[in-house]
């Protein structure tokens, strides 16, 4: 997949890299985003950034899943112990916190396993819960997210098409994931995840890591959706 994974890094520059801060409304309402991250630089020669991460979401729900991710409503901060945090609702914000509490072998990181999203949850465990230790684990996972990592797209409006094991989605994570050229760096924080899967893969994902990858006849509809993605963003 290694070819395959260039050729995929290539073709996506053609698109803008986005950065915090950034309006919500100049994003899509459905589509596949790419994260990178600074100082996790690609395999193939040269200083691009590397793919840590792909993702897409059900519904017409883009816009909410990067605002989840970056925390754009800062007011969900002000939870409790019978509220979810943050990180129950973004994956992404769960592993890095992962991540962070395995750095420093805390062992708050069994409560922070726990989703508080469901209410049994919250009726069983919350008496475990430090709020304000979550509240800080959060703030440095919000910090590290607008400091640290970008994010391009390209539009994909039918859903089947981009999700599961039949979609998109799961075909460019298999070609990132078993590229044998492009590895973490030895600063990744990745490195200290608990998830194996995400410290083997040097991705921040943990579904469809053995997927089938882009194929030949993949290519030009990856490349339509880029023209039609750069159309779109152009028009706005």
């Amino acid at each position: 997949m290694s070819e395959e994974c260039k050729w995929l890094h290539e073709i996506l520059e053609e698109l803008p890299l986005i950065k915090y801060p950034f309006r919500l409304e100049s994003l899509p309402l459905n589509g596949i985003y790419f994260f990178y991250e600074k100082g996790e630089i690609w395999g193939h020669g040269g200083e691009k950034l590397r793919l840590v991460r792909i993702g897409t979401h059900k519904g017409n729900n883009f816009r909410n899943r990067i605002a989840e991710h970056f925390l754009i409503n800062e007011k969900k901060m002000d939870f409790g112990r019978n509220n979810p945090k943050p990180s129950d609702r973004s994956i992404f914000r769960k592993n890095i916190g992962r991540a962070l509490l395995n750095k420093n072998k805390d062992p708050y990181l069994k409560v922070w396993e726990i989703d508080f999203t469901p209410r049994t949850n919250r009726d069983k465990y919350s008496h475990l819960r430090d709020i304000e230790k979550e509240k800080s684990i959060e703030k440095q996972i919000t910090e590290i997210l607008r400091k640290n990592f970008f994010f391009r797209f390209i539009i994909i409006e039918d859903e089947k098409e981009r999700i599961g094991s039949k979609g998109l989605e799961s075909k460019l994570i298999g070609t990132v994931s078993k590229c044998t050229i492009c590895k973490p760096s030895m600063n990744w924080l990745g490195n200290y995840s608990p998830k194996k899967e995400i410290r083997t893969s040097g991705l921040w994902i943990i579904q469809h890591l053995n997927a089938e990858g882009i194929t030949e006849e993949d290519m030009p509809v990856i490349e339509k959706l880029i023209r039609k993605t750069k159309t779109w963003v152009k028009n706005r």
